[in-house]
């Protein structure tokens, strides 16, 4: 970059949204102009909280000259899109994963963005919290890994109506969810086959009230993992567990607290929080654009666990295993 502060537009008012506009806010090299959302007074008083102006829609927001950077901060069912109108208007994108909920559009944006000799980045910071950076340090101590079990689920009585219980602005759940899979890929590499079974309970045609998705996975390396990522109202106790089973020794995470397991002793591992790493991300993304440091995951990356997802889904979809393919 060759201005004083990179100039920032932000898609969304949630949770991700209010983290990176305060990121944006501490930072002196980025301002942030002006924010769009779905629900007008909410925007309202998120600008006002976060010092930017409201625009009225995304499309507007991207077609603004003086904006030099967008943030796509929204439901996972219009990613591809804006992230393809801010790259061809010029801009800088940084986009919370999944990059698109089609693969095909994905792959399309990661060509569109070096056309436009422009950053695109998929944020990914399940890979900069303590639990990942735990395991790449552990992982050496287990020996030749064969089995990996990875949970993630959530009891919700009653489920909210809100857009992550919606299957189209959400998306299938393994590509909604990609950080699931992402831990994995960046740890152990190459997929094979994927086979996955998948559940809805439904009472209204676009919401669901409960999700429950098994995946398997094996990898070229011989590694046997499997993913399970569920949510509502017909799960009954919460659940965050990452396993590792090697030749070894094992390594287990239970929520906030890990152990390396081997003969005759338990050893406890600390795990790093998981507070601040939309700012870290944020971060680095200000200091690639403005010093050309490396960031810590490429889109390609992101990508490939894309395609992996996507497998998944085709997988659920008819009941086959699917190979996935270079």
């Amino acid at each position: 970059m060759d201005k004083a502060k990179l100039q920032v537009g932000l898609v969304g008012t949630g949770y991700a949204a209010k983290l990176r506009a305060e990121a944006l806010l501490r930072d002196g090299r980025s301002h942030l102009v002006a924010v769009v959302g779905h629900t007008p007074e909410k925007t309202e008083a998120f600008a006002k909280d976060f010092q930017c102006s409201v625009m009225s829609s995304w499309q507007e927001l991207v077609a603004t000259n003086e904006i030099d950077l967008i943030v796509i901060c929204t439901v996972n069912q219009d990613h591809g899109a804006i992230a393809s109108s801010a790259l061809s208007c010029g801009k800088h994108v940084i986009v919370e994963y999944p990059l698109s909920i089609d693969l095909v559009e994905a792959k399309e944006l990661i060509t569109l963005a070096k056309a436009q000799n422009k950053l695109l980045h998929v944020e990914h910071i399940e890979l900069l919290g303590g639990l990942h950076q735990a395991l790449k340090q552990h992982l050496p101590q287990v020996g030749h890994v064969f089995y990996v079990r990875y949970n993630t689920i959530k009891p919700e009585h009653p489920a909210p109506r809100k857009w992550t219980y919606n299957h189209n602005l959400f998306g299938f759940p393994m590509m909604a969810a990609l950080s699931r899979l992402h831990r994995l890929t960046d740890l152990f590499g190459k997929v094979l086959t994927v086979n996955c079974h998948n559940r809805f309970w439904a009472t209204q045609t676009d919401y669901y009230q409960s999700c429950f998705c098994v995946t398997q996975l094996s990898f070229s390396s011989g590694l046997l993992a499997q993913v399970i990522y569920a949510k509502g109202e017909t799960i009954w106790q919460a659940e965050r567990r990452f396993e590792v089973h090697g030749e070894r020794g094992g390594l287990i995470f239970d929520g906030e607290t890990g152990v390396l397991v081997k003969a005759g002793e338990t050893t406890p591992i600390e795990v790093g929080s998981r507070r601040g790493l939309f700012a870290k991300d944020t971060t680095m993304v200000l200091d690639h654009l403005f010093h050309g440091t490396p960031l810590y995951v490429t889109p390609e990356e992101s990508l490939y666990t894309l395609k992996v997802a996507d497998a998944a889904r085709r997988s659920a979809e008819t009941g086959l295993t699917i190979v996935v393919e270079d």
